[in-house]
């Protein structure tokens, strides 16, 4: 029987890829053996924190696959989020949690819902399956919606969010306060990475209307000791501007703790920033108060102003 391949986005986060190895667990469960987990990118110091805690291996790195290949998408559904060749794919099902952006010619099992984490849904369809949740998978599920939701604080938090994670708290022992705040410090560690990592390790292209632009995020305990970088991101990002021929890029430095965004503005339409949050940008910057979602508090924000 022929593999069916399961992967999220690319620039992968710990959604990401804990929804590839929940997923492939449930799949398996279902009856699909032959259920592969798989990533389309290096995964980040917050979901190497996960996957050591667990001491579970990451999943397999795919970069091409055959056309006509078995694939399932997790938390992504965008094509160019996904793999290069994804319009020769058979797209079996879909688990996601952002707007719709796929279309194909044939019906598939498609399950998007408004909620923070697709493990949220995840969470639902175990149950609804009547699939039982052992510590390992549950402590997974945890993680992503801890480190999507911002330890809940993030306004894409639903009651379901809250649910699972009380629920999953319980199956997986784990103090989910304590926890998730090591986990999100761990994801903020940004040594050893070059500037050309960091600016893509959540960078997400998100036209603006007819505003080409990538909207990057970083989360940190200080952003101060991010900014000791500001030179050289700047220099990083006018290099991405230029090949990539954009008008905006958005650096999102999003403190954890007190739950703010520093913003990092270049190209030629970073005074929308300016008109969409009502702030003045000084030398290419701003502090977006309240702001740590970009889902939520960019995307619709800056689409209303383009």
């Amino acid at each position: 029987m022929e593999k069916t391949y399961i992967f999220g986005h690319k620039s992968p986060d710990t959604d990401t890829i804990t929804s590839s190895l929940v997923m492939c667990e449930l799949e398996k469960q279902l009856g699909n053996e032959n259920a592969v987990a798989c990533k389309l990118g290096n995964i980040n110091k917050e979901t190497e924190y996960v996957l050591n805690y667990l001491k579970i291996n990451e999943p397999e790195l795919i970069e091409s696959l055959d056309d006509e290949s078995n694939v399932i998408l997790v938390d992504h559904n965008s094509p160019s989020e996904s793999i290069d060749n994804l319009e020769k794919l058979n797209i079996k099902k879909i688990v996601d949690h952002h707007k719709i952006a796929i279309e194909t010619s044939y019906p598939l099992f498609y399950r998007a819902e408004p909620v923070g984490c697709t493990q949220t849904i995840l969470f639902k369809l175990f149950n609804e399956n009547n699939i039982e949740i052992n510590e390992k998978i549950a402590t997974l599920m945890l993680s992503a919606i801890i480190s999507d939701t911002l330890l809940l604080k993030s306004p894409t938090t639903t009651q379901d969010d809250k649910d699972a994670v009380a629920k999953l708290a319980e199956i997986s022992g784990v103090d989910y306060e304590k926890y998730g705040l090591e986990m999100l410090k761990a994801g903020t560690d940004l040594s050893g990475f070059s500037i050309d990592e960091i600016l893509s390790l959540d960078a997400k292209q998100i036209d603006f209307k007819n505003v080409k632009s990538i909207v990057n995020q970083v989360n940190t305990a200080s952003i101060s000791d991010v900014l000791e970088m500001k030179d050289e991101l700047e220099k990083g990002i006018e290099k991405i501007i230029e090949e990539e021929d954009l008008d905006l890029f958005m650096l999102l430095i999003t403190d954890i703790v007190n739950s703010n965004s520093q913003v990092i503005v270049l190209g030629k339409e970073a005074d929308l920033v300016e008109k969409a949050y009502g702030v003045e940008l000084e030398d290419n910057t701003a502090l977006l108060e309240g702001v740590v979602s970009r889902k939520k508090q960019v995307v619709p924000i800056m689409t209303k102003n383009a």
